[in-house]
């Protein structure tokens, strides 16, 4: 049962936040999961329900019932290399895959932006 929901759980959270987590265990029906720090855990925490509804829907109910996220480094995986942008007249949200976090940095630039104006 480990292997099918190590094989799944990319497919359940996408690539991006795949990318930010990496599979540890599932210890009877809690699947352990590491993260690169407090802040991807406190959000991930947050959409946990979500998650255990995707895996779920992959693997089958009953499986994995609880998600717990620990902190610890992540090994070094390559990255593609990507040309910078001379100039990009964009906003930089939008160049965040994930829509969740594209617009929880929108809302916290925003926050700061304005808390740095008063």
């Amino acid at each position: 049962m480990e292997d099918l929901t190590r094989e799944v759980w990319p497919l359940a959270v996408g690539k991006i936040i795949a990318g930010h987590t990496q599979y540890s265990a599932l210890v009877r029906r809690t699947l352990v999961i590491d993260v690169e720090d407090a802040i991807w855990r406190k959000q991930l925490t947050s959409i946990t329900p979500d998650i255990l509804r995707k895996l779920a829907a992959l693997i089958g109910p009953g499986i994995v019932t609880d998600l717990e996220f620990r902190v610890a480094p992540l090994r070094m995986r390559p990255r593609k290399e990507r040309p910078l942008p001379l100039f990009d007249t964009a906003d930089e949200a939008n160049r965040i895959d994930d829509p969740i976090f594209r617009r929880l940095y929108a809302a916290d630039r925003r926050r700061r932006a304005t808390a740095s104006a008063a």
